[in-house]
């Protein structure tokens, strides 16, 4: 049976979503020289607050003194136009500046995102500062850039701010890479999207993983379904445990037997073809991940596919199995060559 599910707590009791946005900065000195707890320093924040009917209701904006970069990359200095000393002098300390940001956030609200590393780089953040995470987990959010996507019929789409708002008609009355400007136009374009479309698909956050079986995470959308398992010390691990590789029907719920074994061309995603007596054919996806202390996890992902779905995959069985067959070859050319 597959892993009783683990949900996110309900939206119908969220009064508000917070939209927000980070500018961050990174040492100097290029990525050889960056504290491996922190590579990104954040020095801004922007948030909206949008009540339940998606109207405006307020505005946060906070600048961050930096305390571990306190030299500004010059890519960070062009895209934003910071200045360091307007940081040193305007900005807050980072823990003040979140504390008063959690308590203007409120109880019952939503956190939205122009994308996923914003919420990561926040609990990194608050981690290496020793500060107290009051996140509910699993913590689940809205990720509008992916929201967008689907909205237009390619959830795969990594499009920019910048030209969803253009593309939307949305008045480009601010600038564009400030923390509170993005966060505004971020919510302008949620409140353009049909609520009754993006509602369901909430993302989870994956700072925190799953460490126990009774924590990892199972939803539910209207097109797909996502598992995301516990950490184990390795990949084959990860993919010895059934719930990872069991095949269930986002439908019916009912376990399928597989047309197409799992295989991967890449080490780092895994393919499965299974079929429902009911539901015609259904497609696996598992990427392998890897968590904050060094272990692997995997999210599943399972949803019907059609007959230009079906062809695709077993194309990509014929590509691992000739890459394998090359392999081979190669490695009995070169024993023959030492021979």
């Amino acid at each position: 049976m597959p892993t009783p599910a683990r949900m996110c707590y309900n939206v119908s009791i969220m009064k508000n979503y917070i939209i927000f946005d980070l500018e961050w900065n990174q040492s100097p000195e290029g990525k050889e020289n960056s504290i491996e707890r922190m590579p990104f320093e954040i020095i801004e924040l922007g948030a909206v607050k949008l009540d339940d009917a998606l109207r405006q209701v307020s505005e946060f904006h906070c600048l961050i003194t930096p305390q571990v970069y306190t030299q500004l990359h010059y890519k960070i200095s062009e895209v934003t136009h910071m200045d360091i000393q307007e940081l040193k002098q305007e900005g807050r300390l980072f823990a003040e500046a979140i504390e008063n940001f959690l308590e203007w956030c409120g109880q019952d609200c939503r956190f939205c995102t122009w994308g996923s590393m914003d919420l990561t780089e926040l609990q990194r953040n608050m981690e290496y500062y020793k500060m107290e995470i009051p996140f509910e987990r699993p913590l689940c959010y809205y990720d509008v850039q992916k929201l967008y996507g689907l909205v237009k019929g390619n959830i795969r789409e990594k499009m920019s701010l910048d030209r969803a708002v253009e593309e939307l008609g949305i008045n480009q009355d601010r600038p564009f890479h400030r923390a509170l400007d993005d966060a505004y136009y971020t919510g302008r374009v949620l409140q353009h999207m049909d609520p009754r479309i993006w509602e369901p698909y909430l993302s989870v956050d994956y700072y925190w993983v799953p460490k126990e079986k009774g924590q990892e995470i199972t939803l539910n959308f209207p097109t797909y379904s996502k598992f995301v398992s516990r950490t184990y010390p390795t990949k084959e691990e990860v993919l010895a445990d059934k719930a990872v590789t069991d095949l269930v029907c986002q439908r019916c719920r009912r376990m399928l037997r597989k047309k197409v074994r799992w295989f991967s061309i890449n080490q780092k995603q895994y393919f499965s073809l299974g079929i429902c007596p009911e539901h015609g054919y259904v497609k696996g996806k598992i990427r392998m991940k890897k968590a904050e202390n060094g272990e692997f996890y995997g999210v599943k992902t399972i949803k019907p596919v059609d007959s230009e779905g079906v062809d695709h995959l077993f194309h990509k069985k014929q590509e691992q199995r000739k890459k394998r067959h090359i392999r081979s070859d190669m490695k009995k050319v070169k024993k023959s060559q030492i021979e």
